[in-house]
């Protein structure tokens, strides 16, 4: 038998490395993943990335047969697509987690609570070392969709809501940034200019996602550019997604192609998404 899984994106509204709350909101971009046993050897491999390091896929294999009570077996195979770049601040690590987590259990006939396998997921990228906070935010809402705030010091949900129905212009560079290269200690310098972003969360997303995207960018010495001529445009919101290089902008419904149009952005350096509540 084969199990599949799969899991979407979301895009960053407040950063969690400053405070350790962070807030996102999910998008209809997603990741899917298919597993099955067979042979005796363990194999990995993501179709959108060949290059990519599998080691987090495979510690999520094991987790998910440890969570089951079930031997994990010498061979089987694991097979990605995503529609999400990696290492661009898109949340891919987050919901690579989630997809591959319920295609083991979907394979096992293994049930889960939603949040719980959420919650699996963020050790697995915390054992991978792909994430500096543990990544709740992200993982909560790829895997919840929505607006959401977590606590990630304690892996828990803050609040929740639905914004409603918004198109998302996402502007991916063509360079990664990586977890390991961040300015760690310039990130924790501007906790008290990100308290305030998380102050007007959940009143009012898209002003917390500009303000937040202005200080991250500016702290990591990250070109900001892009979110302001989109700001000037007309964008509700707009800012560098988790630690960037890619900025999300919000528009309205039905305005995406349009407004990436009038942003003079190509086709190579532009996804076009929408916001998604619920899974």
């Amino acid at each position: 038998m084969t199990g599949e899984g799969r899991s979407h994106g979301s895009i960053t509204v407040i950063n969690a490395m400053p405070c350790g709350i962070g807030a996102t909101i999910g998008v209809g971009l997603s990741t899917s993943a298919r597993f099955s046993e067979h042979g005796d050897a363990r194999v990995v491999r993501i179709n959108n990335d060949v290059s990519e390091d599998t080691n987090m896929a495979r510690i999520c294999v094991r987790r998910a047969y440890e969570r089951a009570g079930i031997e994990e077996p010498e061979g089987w195979s694991l097979e990605t697509d995503s529609q999400i770049p990696v290492s661009r601040g898109l949340k891919s690590s987050s919901c690579a987690c989630n997809a591959i987590l319920r295609a083991v259990f979907s394979h096992l006939d293994f049930s889960m609570d939603p949040v719980d396998l959420i919650r699996l997921g963020v050790e697995c990228a915390r054992e991978a070392k792909v994430t500096v906070t543990g990544s709740f935010d992200d993982a909560c809402g790829c895997g919840l969709g929505g607006l959401v705030m977590t606590d990630n010091r304690r892996d828990e949900i803050i609040d929740r809501a639905d914004i409603g129905d918004y198109d998302v212009v996402i502007h991916v560079p063509a360079f990664k940034i990586r977890k390991t290269g961040l300015p760690l200690d310039r990130l924790h310098e501007v906790a008290p200019l990100i308290q305030r972003a998380i102050d007007i969360t959940m009143s009012d997303p898209f002003a917390a996602m500009t303000m937040n995207g202005r200080i991250i960018s500016e702290a990591s010495g990250v070109d900001n550019s892009v979110a302001e001529r989109a700001l000037d445009m007309g964008a509700l919101g707009a800012g560098m997604s988790g630690s960037g290089p890619a900025v999300a902008i919000v528009v309205a419904e039905g305005d995406g192609k349009r407004f990436a149009e009038d942003m003079g952005m190509t086709s190579e350096e532009t996804i076009l998404t929408v916001t998604r509540c619920g899974e």
